[in-house]
């Protein structure tokens, strides 16, 4: 049961500012562009359609690592390529605005 509400968003709520405060990448997949009109200051900017060619930059396997874009919808899909390649612990944080928001509480 509780993987199904894992799944539909209903699981334990993320706390974003300790996973930062505890050393976790911040990972914004918007284009360079994107990027460069505005982010999360100290996040690593590597785009959607590069990160599976861009893995060798994260290379703690274990570390936590937060997704960010402009929605949320390339940061899901970043989560899943990097569980699919053995990323331990990958959270979606969504849009960057927003989750910049949750982590100066």
């Amino acid at each position: 049961m509780n993987s199904i509400k894992q799944l539909l968003g209903f699981g334990p709520k993320v706390n974003y500012a300790e996973l930062v405060k505890n050393g976790a990448i911040i990972l914004d997949v918007r284009t360079k562009g994107e990027y460069a009109a505005g982010h999360i200051n100290g996040s690593l900017n590597i785009s959607l359609d590069s990160l599976g060619s861009n893995l060798n930059r994260l290379k703690d396997k274990d570390k936590p690592i937060i997704t960010c874009c402009a929605s949320g919808m390339r940061s899901a899909s970043a989560k899943n390529i990097l569980k699919s390649n053995g990323y331990t612990q990958v959270h979606n944080g969504g849009g960057w605005y927003s989750l910049q928001t949750k982590i100066r509480q």
